[in-house]
Formats: structure tokens, C-alpha cells, sequence
């Protein structure tokens, strides 16, 4: 991956900033992307006082004018797209029947659309170097998780706009990878949207006993350079992805009374 040429979305928190780190401890020049401004500038910082090669643009996945704007940056600098790393995402907690339709349109715009439209304006520079398109999707990308209706949603959605962009370029050299964490340790729980999109505030979830972001990194960068289609991490999302196979039903019932052990859970 030495000067590789990498955009990461959603790079400020979690496992995009863990990704930004980890590809630059390897030697690439990682385009950073996100909505915060000073939290980029700080990490951008961060990593050019570590010896990175580091840029950054504040990016709304969710506007395209943004997306092209991210990869235009990348090009006019570097020359180049090697991998591009959709991460970007906001999740939500609520039932369906509570939910506000507007909240889904936005869980869609940003995990969804956010991806399309950065693969989109990426695409033409990655196919030339035979580079990398990397989802990082979620268990509930696997199983639909009850109270997270449009993220599930949007997730599925983004797994099925990867798999087939891999097989309709499987000629032409691209790489395509999505990546299944189970629940990971980062904030995307504190900043999930109620049914109202009001912001959830506390994780009801016990952050310390998930794989940390930094672990999903390594995964992620090794199976890149592995040029694997697919990752699914941690034991629980091993388990999720075999059962859903094997035992869906059985399956159903354990993830609704995992999700309803949760506090304030929406539904019991």
C-alpha cells in the first residue's frame, strides 16, 4: 500500500479515522473526508507530525457536488485513486411504525447514495489502476435488525450496489470489497436518529465489550491487500452470517431478544 493513493468518508471518527491511521502507518496518501472541518484538520495534523502523507476536504456525502469534489481533490494532488473506502454512515433506533419517513431518507442519502455517489466520480481513475472499492457496510447489511428498519435498509442496499459493480468490472481488474463488522466500539450509536431524527445521545449498548475501531482497521487493510470480496468480523457477526443461513427463524427470535435487553429499547 506504500504510496497508494487512498480516500477514506466518513474519516473523523470510528473506523474511518482508525482507517485513516492504519493506511498511513503503511505508507499511503490518504484523502480524508468528513463533515467536521476542525476534527479532519486536527487529524490531518496528527498524521503529518507521524511522518503521513495526509489531505483533507469537507465532504456531505450525502450532496454529490461534495463527492466530486472529494475525488477531484484527491486527483489534482496526487495524480491518482488507488482505493476509495465508502465509510461514511449514521444509524437509528426506533420503530418503523414510530419513524418519521424523512429519517430513512436521510440513513439513505448518507449510507446509500453517499457511497454511489463517491464510486461514481472514483471509478473512472480506480479502473485505471486496477485499484479498490471498499464498503463498510454492517451485520445488520446481513439480518435485518428490528428498530434499525432503515439502516438495515440502507446497508443491503449498499451491498447490493457493490456486488454488482464487482461483477460487471470483474474484467476489468477491480477489486471490490465489503466489510461486515459486527458492533464495533465508536460514537455512531451516540449520534444514531430517533424516530423523530432528533440525535440519540447515549449508546445503549456497553461500548468497552466490542471490537475496537482500530482492530476493524487491520481487518479491513489486510483484506485489501488481500483483495478479499468480503470480511465478517467478530464472533457475533460470524455467528449472525452462519445462522441466517442454516436456522433464519431461530436466528429472528435471538436477535429480538438481544435487541429488547437493550435499555429503553423501543420494543420488549
Amino acid at each position: 500500500m506504500r504510496n497508494k493513493v487512498v480516500i477514506i468518508t466518513g474519516a473523523t471518527s470510528g473506523i474511518g479515522k482508525a482507517l485513516a491511521y492504519e493506511f498511513a502507518r503503511k505508507g499511503s496518501k490518504i484523502v480524508m473526508g468528513a463533515r467536521n472541518y476542525n476534527l479532519l484538520s486536527e487529524i490531518s495534523e496528527d498524521i503529518k507530525s507521524k511522518g503521513g502523507d495526509t489531505l483533507f476536504v469537507q465532504t456531505d456525502v450525502s450532496i454529490e457536488s461534495d463527492c466530486r469534489n472529494l475525488v477531484l481533490t484527491a486527483i489534482e494532488n496526487y495524480g491518482r485513486i488507488d482505493i476509495l473506502i465508502n465509510n461514511a454512515g449514521i444509524s437509528m433506533r426506533a420503530l418503523f411504525e414510530n419513524t418519521e419517513i424523512e429519517v430513512l431518507n436521510r440513513l439513505m442519502n448518507v449510507n446509500f447514495w453517499g457511497t454511489v455517489y463517491t464510486t461514481k466520480y472514483a471509478l473512472p481513475y480506480i479502473l485505471k489502476e486496477h485499484g479498490s472499492v471498499v464498503g463498510v457496510s454492517s451485520i445488520a447489511g446481513m439480518k435485518g435488525l428490528p428498530a434499525r428498519t432503515g439502516y438495515s435498509a440502507s446497508k443491503f442496499a449498499m451491498s447490493g450496489f457493490l456486488e454488482a459493480l464487482r461483477i460487471e468490472n470483474m474484467k476489468k481488474g477491480l477489486h471490490v470489497l465489503v466489510a461486515f463488522p459486527g458492533f464495533t466500539s465508536s460514537n455512531i450509536r451516540n449520534n444514531s436518529l430517533c424516530g423523530t431524527g432528533t440525535q440519540q445521545g447515549e449508546s445503549p449498548r456497553d461500548e468497552n465489550k466490542m471490537m475496537t475501531a482500530e482492530d476493524v482497521a487491520i481487518h479491513i487493510y489486510k483484506a485489501v491487500v488481500k483483495r478479499k470480496n468480503k470480511i465478517v468480523l467478530t464472533n457475533q457477526g460470524k455467528l449472525v452470517s452462519v445462522l441466517n443461513k442454516i436456522f433464519p427463524n431461530t436466528l429472528n427470535k435471538m436477535v429480538y431478544n438481544n435487541l429488547a435487553k437493550e435499555p429503553d429499547s423501543p420494543f420488549n
